[in-house]
């Protein structure tokens, strides 16, 4: 700090238009932050309908630091027939590329707007995946651990296997299937397929189909169909 107090104002003022642009393109490589809403028929949630089988709608930002480290915030209503009006997520992680293998390290914050008394319904995830291109496909696998899950319920993981592959310029196939896992006794496998249409840079639509082994939990987690549209600028 003596040496720059002991520059002259001229100097500083030419280091400044010299470092400026420097800075500014430093940053921009460094940072990249985007904005997305969306809109759906229903917020489905591994496999289980989160809205009563009502439509969604979401926002969020997104911001990635180079090449590996990201985080971001969302938001949806939700309807758990109990109060709560909306769910937010708060996550953050690193990618690094391990061979061919883009690795995903991160953790989310699940956290639920006017939820009522009783037990916590926030809690925290770990994420494990990773992702491989194989021909034009891409495969991935990922794993999720709570150690307080949802409402207090206890330890649970969700495991889960995905792929896509592109069928067409703006067109692709992708489905997954995955086994969530709860102390309490509420375990179950949920899949779902569906195709995805890119309308343009900007705007996106997805149809897909989900269901669960366990229909005799109820209707939200039976068998559905949900359109989707995202924006993201």
């Amino acid at each position: 700090m003596t040496q720059y107090r002991a520059l002259t104002a001229a100097v500083l003022a030419t280091a400044s238009l010299v470092a400026a642009p420097a800075l500014a393109q430093e940053t921009s490589d460094m940072f990249d932050v985007s904005f997305n809403v969306g809109a759906a028929t229903d917020y489905v949630w591994r496999g289980v309908s989160q809205t009563d089988e009502n439509p969604q709608l979401s926002a969020g930002i997104d911001t990635t630091v180079g090449s590996l480290g990201y985080a971001g915030a969302w938001i949806s209503n939700v309807d758990f027939n109990n109060g709560t009006d909306a769910e937010f997520d708060l996550y953050a992680g690193i990618k690094p590329q391990v061979g061919p293998v883009t690795v995903d390290l991160g953790v989310i914050y699940y956290g639920y707007i006017n939820q009522p008394s009783g037990p916590e319904q926030d809690f925290v995830e770990l994420k494990l995946a990773g992702s491989m291109p194989i021909g034009p496909a891409t495969l991935g696998a990922a794993v999720f651990y709570s150690d307080d899950f949802f409402g207090e319920t206890g330890q649970a993981t969700y495991v889960e296997l995905n792929g896509s592959v592109p069928v067409a310029e703006k067109v692709s196939i992708s489905g997954a299937v995955g086994r969530q896992n709860v102390d309490y006794d509420g375990d179950y496998t949920t899949w779902n397929l569906g195709a995805s249409y890119a309308l343009n840079d900007v705007v996106g639509f997805d149809l897909r189909y989900h269901d669960t082994d366990e229909h005799g939990f109820g209707d939200l987690y039976g068998s559905r169909v949900a359109l989707g549209v995202k924006a993201v600028f």
